[in-house]
C-alpha cells in the first residue's frame, strides 16, 4: 500500500467522527486534502456540514468538492478540526507548518472543541525535532528576530541552522498572511512546551509550528491498519 492510500485511510477514519450539522475546521496539506475530498462525497450524498478552511489552497479544494464554507467571524466555535501534521509525539504535541499554513491552522484548531490529527505512521516520533521547525516571522527587522530566536533556542537547550524558506520559484516563500517562514533544523526538542512558550514571547515571531495541547486524538494509518491514539488528560482535567 502506497503512502497516498495510507493518508486516505486515515482521512476516512476521521470522517467517521463527523455528524450532521457539525461545524468543521478543514486542515491543509496532502492528508487533509483527502479528508476534504471524502467530505465532499458525503456532502453530495446529503450530509449537512459547514467548514472553515485553514488556507487558500484548502478553500479552493473545498469549493471544488462542494463543501459549504464560512469564517470564524460568522460562527463562534468549531466542533472538530481535522488536519495533518509533520511530526506527532506520544503526548500528541505536533510540529506543523511544512505547507506554510501554520498560523491559520493554529487559529482554527484553538477555536475547535476537538482536533483530530490524521497521518501515516511515518509521522509518529518519540521526540519532536527531526522535521525542521517552522517559525512564521514578520519580514521587518528579521535580523533582530533571528537573533532573538537563537537566544530562545539556547535557553531551551537546542540549536541548529536556520534558513528563510524559499518557494519553488526560488523567491522567498510568503504565507497567506503575508509573512515569511524561518525553518530551524533542531533535530531534537526535549521540551516542546518550554520552547513554544519562549518563541511566543518574541515580538517578530507571528507564530510557530509547535502545537502543544491542541490535538485530542491522532489517527495513524500504517501497513498493519489504523491506530487511534487519544491524548492523555492531566489529572483533574
Amino acid at each position: 500500500m502506497d503512502m497516498d492510500q495510507l493518508k486516505r485511510q486515515a482521512a476516512a477514519r476521521a470522517l467517521e467522527e463527523v455528524r450532521d450539522g457539525m461545524q468543521l475546521g478543514l486542515g491543509t496539506g496532502s492528508t487533509a486534502k483527502h479528508f476534504v475530498e471524502l467530505l465532499g462525497e458525503r456532502v453530495r450524498a446529503g450530509l449537512k456540514v459547514i467548514g472553515v478552511p485553514t488556507s487558500e489552497a484548502t478553500r479552493a479544494d473545498a469549493t471544488r468538492c462542494g463543501v459549504p464554507l464560512t469564517t470564524l467571524d460568522e460562527i463562534d466555535h468549531l466542533d472538530i478540526t481535522v488536519d495533518g501534521a509533520d511530526e506527532i509525539d506520544p503526548e500528541l504535541n505536533l510540529i506543523k507548518g511544512g505547507g506554510g499554513a501554520l498560523l491559520r491552522e493554529k487559529i482554527v484548531a484553538a477555536a475547535s472543541d476537538r482536533m483530530i490529527v490524521i497521518a501515516d505512521e511515518s509521522k509518529w516520533v518519540q521526540t519532536l525535532g527531526r522535521f525542521p521547525l517552522p517559525v512564521e516571522v514578520i519580514p521587518f527587522g528579521l535580523g533582530a528576530t533571528r537573533r532573538a530566536i537563537e537566544k530562545a533556542f539556547a535557553q531551551c537547550g537546542v540549536s541548529g541552522q536556520m534558513a528563510v524558506r524559499k518557494a519553488k520559484d526560488g523567491h522567498v516563500f510568503v504565507t497567506d498572511g503575508g509573512h515569511w517562514i524561518v525553518d530551524a533544523q533542531l533535530e531534537r526538542i526535549a521540551d516542546p512546551p518550554g520552547l513554544a512558550g519562549a518563541l511566543s514571547t518574541i515580538p517578530g515571531v507571528v507564530e510557530h509550528g509547535l502545537f502543544i495541547g491542541l490535538a485530542s486524538s491522532a489517527v495513524l494509518a500504517g501497513g498493519e491498519g489504523i491506530r487511534v491514539i487519544e491524548r492523555r488528560k492531566p489529572k483533574g482535567d
